[in-house]
């Protein structure tokens, strides 16, 4: 087993560059997600782990090993892709056994390795079929089959459930994480879902254009965001973001935003109080906003008087757009909430866990 350095690697693409200066430790056994926006460098990333990109500068090593020279094939990883990538006129027997035919495995051995990865992936009555036979979810296991028989040092996946229905996506993202349990190998996984990374990682590294953001656990990715690009793209929906200014006093500091004027607690003025009287960027999650007749006991839920754009009831919540002062965002309510189009209501902002963040650096003030 083993795990991967990457050692300030950057890719260009001409005048673009894709990954830019990365520094990322990816410890043997880890289930590590590469997440952001498209264009953002995840898959690229990825690609020059696998060999199948040329590193501009920096290096990459697989088990202290560099590999930055060494071809795809002899980089012992094996790379699962969105497509699937199955060969048509094969069976899946053969789909799986391809790999390590081109290897000249021993036939018994190839038989024992497929028969056991079937098993794994509960894929054992499959074996005779053509992929054409199969349904997407079957295919995509098949892939991930091929990719076991391999028994390789990483896994590489790139988005490998998008071509899935919900239903079947959740499905198998759970079916994964069992996967790397049961193997104990590293694997590196590409997503743009944020719920994914958040469900399926022991770590995450987040990415926007081209430069990692931030890497940590799913929780203190969700709980600290080091930026407000961390802070918008993890978490659904997507935090609440407020131009407003700090007013008041070191002792007792308020935040003034768009219809509202809300006070600070005490445990959060320390770290504001270089940008009392300036205008700082004030974040709350959905979650955090509540209808204030129905908020859960022992929390601050200062009110916002707000009036009621958009109601989605989801069942067990209802999202809530509501407007204060016109600027519009979101509101996650318990089921029992009166809020209803057009109605005036008062919003509790629960202000133990909002966040704050410098406007020009775009980072967290802590």
């Amino acid at each position: 087993m083993a795990g991967v350095i990457y050692d300030h690697v950057t890719k260009r693409f001409g005048e673009v560059v894709a990954v830019n200066d990365m520094n990322l430790d990816v410890p043997d056994k880890e289930f590590l997600v590469l997440v952001g926006p498209s264009g953002c460098g995840k898959t690229t990333a990825l690609r020059l782990l696998a060999g199948l990109e040329e590193i501009t500068s920096g290096e990459i090593k697989i088990s202290d090993r560099v590999v930055n020279d060494v071809a795809p094939k002899d980089r012992d990883i094996a790379m699962v892709f969105q497509s699937y990538a199955l060969y048509p006129h094969m069976s899946v027997y053969d789909n799986m056994a391809f790999g390590l035919k081109l290897r000249k495995t021993p036939k018994p051995e190839i038989d024992q390795r497929v028969k056991d990865a079937a098993e794994i992936l509960g894929i054992e009555m499959l074996l005779d079929r053509k992929p054409r036979q199969l349904s997407g979810g079957q295919r995509q296991r098949v892939a991930l089959g091929r990719a076991i028989v391999r028994n390789p040092q990483v896994f590489l996946m790139d988005e490998p459930l998008s071509n899935l229905d919900a239903k079947l996506r959740v499905q198998t993202r759970a079916e994964i994480s069992k996967l790397h349990q049961s193997l104990q190998t590293t694997f590196i996984y590409v997503t743009h879902d944020q719920t994914e990374a958040m469900t399926m990682g022991t770590r995450i590294a987040v990415m926007k254009d081209g430069i990692l953001k931030q890497v940590d656990t799913p929780q203190k990715l969700y709980d600290h965001p080091d930026n407000m690009f961390v802070a918008g793209f993890i978490g659904s929906p997507a935090m609440n973001f407020f131009e407003t200014k700090l007013s008041g006093t070191a002792e007792e500091m308020y935040v003034e935003g768009p219809g509202f004027k809300l006070r600070v607690p005490p445990d959060k003025t320390k770290a504001l109080k270089g940008h009392l009287g300036k205008e700082v960027v004030f974040g709350i999650r959905p979650e955090d906003i509540h209808d204030r007749d129905f908020a859960p006991p022992g929390i601050t839920a200062e009110p916002v008087t707000t009036m009621v754009d958009v109601t989605e009831l989801m069942g067990s919540e209802v999202y809530v757009y509501l407007l204060s002062d016109s600027k519009s965002f979101i509101g996650r309510f318990a089921p029992r909430t009166s809020a209803r189009v057009g109605k005036q209501i008062d919003a509790g902002f629960d202000m133990g866990n909002v966040h704050f963040f410098d406007r020009s650096s775009e980072k967290t003030i802590r």
